[in-house]
C-alpha cells in the first residue's frame, strides 16, 4: 500500500503564501501521479492540482491557475503544493492524494490513497 503524510499547513494573512508538502511511502512505484484536493467546512471536496510522477504533466482547477502551483520530488517521494496570493475563500483542509491509472484525475473517484488533511486558515 501506499502512506501520504502532508505537512505545511497552518494560519496565514490574507495575500500570504503557504508551501505544503505530501510524502509517500511504502509501494510509490505503483503510483502513477498525486494531487491535491481541499474540503471546506459544509462542502464538498474541490480538485486542486494534480502532477505525473513521470513526466512532471501538471493540471489545476480552472479558478486557481495563477495562484496554486504543484511541483514534485521523484527522489523524495514528495508532492508540494505552493500557494499564493491566499484569500479566506481558500480556507479548507488540503489533502494529499495518489493514483495508479492517471484518468479521472480532477474528481475524488479518480485516486487511490488519501492523506490525513492538513488545515489552512486564511485569516482576513
Amino acid at each position: 500500500q501506499v502512506q501520504l503524510v502532508e505537512s505545511g499547513g497552518g494560519l496565514v494573512q490574507a495575500g500570504g503564501s503557504l508551501r505544503l508538502s505530501c510524502a509517500a511511502s511504502g509501494r510509490t512505484f505503483i503510483i502513477y501521479g498525486m494531487g491535491w484536493f481541499r474540503q471546506a467546512p459544509g462542502k464538498e471536496r474541490e480538485f486542486v492540482a494534480a502532477i505525473n510522477w513521470s513526466g512532471g504533466s501538471t493540471y489545476y482547477a480552472d479558478s486557481l491557475t495563477g495562484r496554486f502551483t504543484i511541483s514534485r520530488d521523484n527522489a523524495k517521494n514528495t508532492v508540494y503544493l505552493q500557494m499564493n496570493s491566499l484569500n479566506p475563500e481558500d480556507t479548507a483542509v488540503y489533502y494529499c492524494a495518489a493514483h495508479r491509472t492517471g484518468s479521472n484525475l480532477n474528481t475524488p473517484g479518480g485516486y487511490d490513497y488519501w492523506g490525513q488533511g492538513t488545515q489552512v486558515t486564511v485569516s482576513s
